[in-house]
């Protein structure tokens, strides 16, 4: 079974689709490449892919360590080439105004999110920027 079906809609437009929840998204092309910019584009999705995992891969350590990470938020910052058209360098800040007081701790989150599955399957040339305030 596959894991998304998509469907393109016109106008630069596709549908995705989680195969197994349902869940649908958008992607437009942005502006700057002849679309409307309404939607995640294609690379947009790929640098939210890049912080959700590393938050996710994080959130897996910090359950089986009893740790919360409540209050944790991030910002990303896509960065694009012009010639070749590619993503030269995502930008991935994290804020977490009251973190946990365990050095061995944060260093383990910190590490969980450095190797979170898309970072590691990402082109090499992509620069990862990471930044952790806490």
């Amino acid at each position: 079974m596959p894991t998304i079906k998509s469907s393109y809609l016109g106008n630069l437009r596709t549908e995705i689709e989680h195969v197994q929840s349902g869940t649908k998204i958008l992607s437009d092309a942005p502006v700057d490449n002849n679309g409307k910019g309404e939607a995640f584009s294609p690379t947009d999705l790929v640098a939210a892919a890049l912080g959700s995992c590393m938050v996710t891969i994080m959130g897996i350590v910090a359950e089986r360590d009893g740790v919360s990470l409540v209050g944790l938020h991030w910002e990303v910052t896509k960065i694009m080439n012009a010639n070749p058209r590619r993503i030269a360098e995502i930008i991935v800040k994290f804020n977490w105004g009251n973190p946990v007081e365990d050095a061995k701790m944060i260093q383990k989150l910190k590490t969980a999110a450095l190797t979170c599955p898309v970072a590691l399957s990402l082109d090499p040339s992509i620069v990862q920027t990471v930044e952790f305030d806490f």
